[in-house]
């Protein structure tokens, strides 16, 4: 739903990746959305490392010059994690009312959570009568360890920021691609975000998360691969990984090695997939659209709809939203579009919202 609440409610999206950190500045309008603000910024290597953050003070500096470079007024963010520190399963319970189960969440959240229960922050969403009958509901559950959530909620505090939201990298690329491009209630979307450390797997049915899943699997080691390959550093390798194959030039074998990460990324996808149809052998999906910056990976998205039969597309959240030209040329969003998905999302939501 898209807000159109004012300006005192609005949040900046930040996506603090284990590469760079993206911020997302939106306006919401009465025709969509439009875009105030979009920058991103490296971090140094290993500074955050599967989603724990290894150098505190790296990451701080490199927000406060995000802000201060481009002239940020607005403190109040909405922040995204993922990965290990993260668990969503779909539950099903006997039915009782939101009440009920906002007093009890702690105790049924103990029987599917593998983590000391006093150590995670718990969230759910009722799904809706279950298949299954019998008095039953469905519970998407959410737990997240309150550590890694302070650690980036200290990030921000240190930055001078104030974290009005934390979301889960996979919901924000859902809220983004419901606001922009929509879901029809029958229609089967697989949304998948592959970041620099971890990929996320989404499969959403309508306003329904059917199936999340994390995998530590990402771009990083891709860029990886091609440093120790070709004795480059390793931003001259991550620019290589994204360069054209026309312009590979002198780098023997780097099609084998960008073909290898490209089948290994659809595996993961076709292991996705192959859960979920076991899981829900009546449904099927429609399309698949990748995003996050090992999306933009050449010959990736033909290579992962020839392997898994989906229709595959590249998303980029600018294309349905207006820009002022004399701040951005649209080359340039429809470059950086993939990677801005999760702070879209995360700018998408306002003050106030749990």
């Amino acid at each position: 739903m898209i807000s159109l609440g004012g300006r005192k409610n609005e949040l900046v999206g930040l996506d603090i990746g284990s590469h760079s950190i993206k911020l997302v500045e939106l306006k919401g309008t009465t025709g969509g959305y439009r875009l105030k603000r979009f920058a991103e910024a490296s971090l140094p290597h290993d500074v955050i490392v599967d989603g724990a953050v290894m150098d505190s003070g790296s990451v701080i500096e490199v927000l406060r010059q995000l802000f201060t470079k481009n002239k940020v007024k607005n403190r109040k963010v909405a922040l995204s994690i993922s990965g290990f520190s993260v668990i969503i399963k779909k539950v099903t319970l006997n039915y009782m009312s939101q009440e009920e189960l906002e007093e009890s969440i702690q105790w049924e959240a103990a029987q599917y959570i593998p983590f000391d229960i006093e150590e995670v922050n718990i969230d759910f969403q009722i799904l809706g009568e279950s298949p299954e009958g019998g008095d039953q509901m469905d519970v998407l559950l959410v737990a997240a360890k309150k550590e890694i959530i302070q650690d980036y909620e200290m990030l921000v505090s240190e930055s001078g920021l104030e974290a009005h939201v934390v979301d889960v990298d996979s919901f924000a690329v859902e809220t983004m691609y419901e606001n922009l491009f929509g879901i029809g209630e029958q229609e089967v979307v697989a949304l998948v975000n592959i970041g620099a450390s971890t990929m996320n797997f989404n499969i959403v049915k309508g306003p329904i998360s059917l199936l999340t899943r994390d995998v530590s699997i990402g771009g990083k080691q891709v860029t990886e691969e091609i440093q120790k390959q070709f004795n480059l550093q390793y931003e001259e390798a991550e620019q290589l990984k994204l360069k054209p194959q026309e312009e590979w030039g002198q780098y023997k074998n780097l099609d084998r090695l960008i073909r290898n990460a490209c089948d290994n990324f659809a595996t993961e996808i076709q292991r996705s997939l192959d859960f979920f149809y076991a899981n829900y052998p009546d449904e099927q999906i429609s399309k698949m659209g990748l995003c996050g910056g090992g999306a933009r990976m050449p010959g990736l998205l033909a290579h992962i709809q020839e392997r898994v039969g989906v229709e595959t597309f590249l998303i980029n959240p600018f294309e349905r939203m207006a820009f002022s030209p004399k701040d951005y040329e649209e080359a340039y969003l429809h470059s950086v579009g993939p990677i801005a998905a999760v702070g879209v999302g995360l700018a998408m939501r306002r003050v106030g919202e749990t």
